[in-house]
C-alpha cells in the first residue's frame, strides 16, 4: 500500500512539472520605473512570456538599494512563480547592513548586462569639461550635489570613488533608483548624477542634459564622444551589473523551463538590438558563471564597502 502511495505522488509530481507553467508568473523589480533595471526587466519578461506561454507580470518595489525587493524574492514560495532582477547590489547589501542575504541565497539563473557609470549635469550648466566640474568641485568642497539610485548603490559608490579620486567632498543625495534622480537632475534641484548613460540618454538626447565623462576603461558606445576619467589620469571605473534570480530550492525541471526560455528571450534579435540602442554591454553567464561572478563580486565589497563608507 505504501508502495502505491509514493508511486501515485511521484505521478502527480510529473503531472504538475510536466503543466509548468499553467498561471502567471510575478517579477519582482528592485528600482523605479524608467530606469535600467526596469528597462532591462521589462524587455526581456515581454519576450520570455511568448516562449512560456503564460503572462509575467512586473512589479517595482524600491527602497535600501534592492535589499527590500531582494528579500521578497528570497522568502518567496520557490515554485517558478516568482523571480526578479537582481543588480549588483545583490553583492552589496550585506555590506551596507540592509540584508543578511548575499548570492548564495538565490537561484542565480542568468547574468545579462554589464553598464558603466557616468558623471552628468545640465546642458546650462557653466561646465564644459569634466575638469572644469572636477575644479568647481576641489573650490567648493561640500556643495556640490550629486543624486544615486540609494544608499549604497552602485552609482552611490560610483560618486564615492569619483570623491576619492579627486580628493574634494561632495554631497551626496539618495533617490529610489536611477530614474527619479535624473528627473531632479532635470529638474534643477541636484547638480549632477553619477548614473548610467542609459539612464540619462533621453535627456541629454532632448538638450537638456550632457555628460561630462564615463567612469568606465573604455567609452560608452552610445557616446563615444565623451571621455573616460581614465583617459584624463583618475582611476576610477565603477559599472553595475544585472541578471535574473529565483528563489533557492526550485526543482531542478522548472529552473530549467525557464533558464531556456530567458536564454532563448536574451539570443533574440529584439533583446540584442535593446542592449545596443541602449548601450548595454551583453554579458550573458549562465547560472553556475553568475554564482561564481556574484560571489566573487561579494567578497569584494565585503572589503570594499565599509572602507568606502568609513564604517
Amino acid at each position: 500500500m505504501r508502495k502505491l502511495v509514493i508511486f501515485l505522488l511521484m505521478l502527480v509530481a510529473v503531472f504538475v512539472l510536466a503543466a509548468y507553467p499553467d498561471k502567471p508568473i510575478t517579477f519582482i523589480i528592485q528600482a523605479a520605473p524608467g530606469g535600467a533595471s526596469d528597462m532591462v526587466s521589462r524587455t526581456i519578461t515581454a519576450i520570455a512570456q511568448e516562449i512560456l506561454g503564460v503572462p509575467i507580470t512586473c512589479t517595482n518595489i524600491t527602497g535600501a538599494s534592492g535589499a527590500i525587493a531582494m528579500k521578497r524574492l528570497q522568502t518567496s514560495k520557490p515554485d517558478g512563480y516568482t523571480m526578479g532582477y537582481v543588480p549588483v547590489e545583490l553583492s552589496m547589501v550585506k555590506a551596507l547592513g540592509f540584508a543578511d542575504f548575499g548570492p548564495e541565497d538565490f537561484d542565480l539563473v542568468m547574468r545579462i548586462m554589464v553598464i558603466p557609470a557616468a558623471v552628468t549635469v545640465r546642458a546650462n550648466a557653466p561646465w564644459k569639461t569634466i575638469q572644469e566640474f572636477i575644479d568647481y568641485v576641489k573650490a567648493h568642497p561640500g556643495t556640490v550635489t550629486v543624486g544615486n539610485s540609494g544608499p549604497g548603490s552602485i552609482w552611490h559608490i560610483a560618486a564615492l570613488s569619483l570623491e576619492k579620486a579627486i580628493g574634494t567632498k561632495l554631497v551626496h543625495v539618495p533617490f529610489d533608483g536611477a530614474a527619479p534622480a535624473v528627473a531632479a537632475l532635470m529638474g534643477g534641484h541636484i547638480t549632477a548624477v553619477t548614473v548610467s548613460p542609459t539612464e540619462v540618454r533621453s535627456g541629454v538626447e532632448s538638450g537638456q542634459l550632457k555628460i561630462l565623462a564615463v567612469l568606465s576603461d573604455e567609452r560608452s558606445p552610445l557616446f563615444p564622444d565623451i571621455p573616460t576619467l581614465k583617459e584624463l589620469g583618475y582611476d576610477v571605473s565603477v559599472a553595475a551589473w544585472g541578471g535574473l534570480a529565483l528563489p533557492k530550492g526550485v526543482d531542478p525541471q522548472v529552473y530549467k523551463t525557464l533558464a531556456d526560455a530567458f536564454k532563448k528571450a536574451y539570443d533574440s534579435d529584439a533583446f540584442q538590438k535593446f542592449l545596443s540602442d541602449r548601450g548595454m554591454t551583453p554579458a550573458y553567464l549562465d547560472g553556475e558563471q553568475f554564482k561564481a561572478f556574484a560571489i566573487a563580486q561579494y567578497n569584494m565589497y565585503m572589503e570594499l564597502i565599509p572602507k568606502a563608507l568609513g564604517k
